[in-house]
């Protein structure tokens, strides 16, 4: 489970990484956070974080999980490859997910947020609906 200590590790890990693979992104501060809104996004600790590393972040639509690309691309991914295995502890679950997470390539994160892309000018054109 994703507790919001657990996403403020992740996002820990996410700047260390735009500040290393996009110095251009990180030098002028154009990168965005997209995330929806499960109670650990929410949370008071992740919000503060965001604020005190002066992230922008893209709102998301209550009850549109639709739209999330963990919901379409990311889980879908790792529900195959994980499904039917059992675990031991908390830490084997996030070392296999971690290890099948990186093993995704960048074309499926193109495609993944080209889709992302397409779902939000849907979003935006029926209003919400």
């Amino acid at each position: 489970m994703v507790n919001k200590q657990f996403y403020q590790e992740i996002l820990a890990r996410l700047r260390d990484a735009v500040r290393r693979k996009r110095p251009e992104l990180w030098e002028n501060q154009t990168s965005m956070l997209h995330h929806d809104n499960a109670p650990a996004h929410a949370s008071l600790l992740i919000c503060s974080y965001l604020a005190k590393h002066q992230t922008s972040v893209l709102p998301h639509p209550h009850y549109s999980p639709d739209i999330a690309p963990a919901y379409f691309f990311l889980f879908p991914k790792l529900k195959t490859t994980l499904k039917g295995r059992r675990f031991q502890t908390t830490e084997e679950i996030q070392e296999n997910a971690i290890r099948e997470m990186c093993a995704i390539t960048e074309s499926a994160f193109q495609e993944a947020f080209q889709q992302w892309k397409k779902c939000w000018e849907r979003c935006i054109a029926s209003r919400g609906g």
